[in-house]
């Protein structure tokens, strides 16, 4: 079983997610206060292929009773960007780092999903091989983060491994 803990602190996001972002100046308008969904929220897991189901019920549990305004559509994205993460922590990090991290980060107008490992290699995204029936999971994460509106990234942490996100408007994507 997974328990998501809300991580504490007034943590400042920058517009991807990612911490210690700029803050409002003093006295620079009146201070608002964060919605209700906003927050971020972290839980561990064994990297064991049965933690790939349980983290994508956890983050979709998670989403919803903090009534993140997520449509179905980009439910559906951030769901499969969390399966193909932990899978590839669970696949190819687990010799090295037995446990592994997944983090929700929820803005006002962003969702940031994350997978963190004790392993060292960055991974690539493959480019699409028609022969090979696996492998394409990055390139996949890649590719639903894009079409989202999103940013995906690799990032190593100060432990030596490595932490891989992908951060998306709540809001649909609008072409130019």
């Amino acid at each position: 079983m997974v328990t998501i803990e809300r991580e504490g602190g007034d943590r400042a996001m920058d517009d991807h997610g990612r911490g210690d972002g700029p803050r409002p100046a003093e006295g620079a308008g009146p201070p608002a206060g964060p919605l209700p969904y906003e927050g971020v929220w972290r839980f561990t897991a064994p990297a064991v292929d049965a933690s790939v189901p349980q983290a994508r019920r956890a983050v979709r549990d998670l989403l919803l009773r903090q009534g993140v305004p997520v449509s179905d559509d980009l439910l559906h994205g951030l769901l499969l960007i969390v399966s193909e993460l932990v899978t590839n922590a669970v696949r190819h990090a687990a010799l090295l780092s037995p446990m592994l991290a997944v983090e929700v980060a929820v803005g006002a107008e962003w969702v940031r999903v994350s997978v963190e490992d004790n392993h060292p290699y960055r991974p690539t995204a493959l480019e699409a091989d028609h022969g090979r029936t696996g492998g394409r999971g990055l390139l996949l994460v890649r590719e639903v983060t894009r079409e989202a509106g999103g940013v995906v990234d690799v990032e190593h942490t100060a432990s030596g491994g490595k932490v891989i996100w992908a951060a998306v408007p709540l809001k649909p994507a609008t072409l130019p």
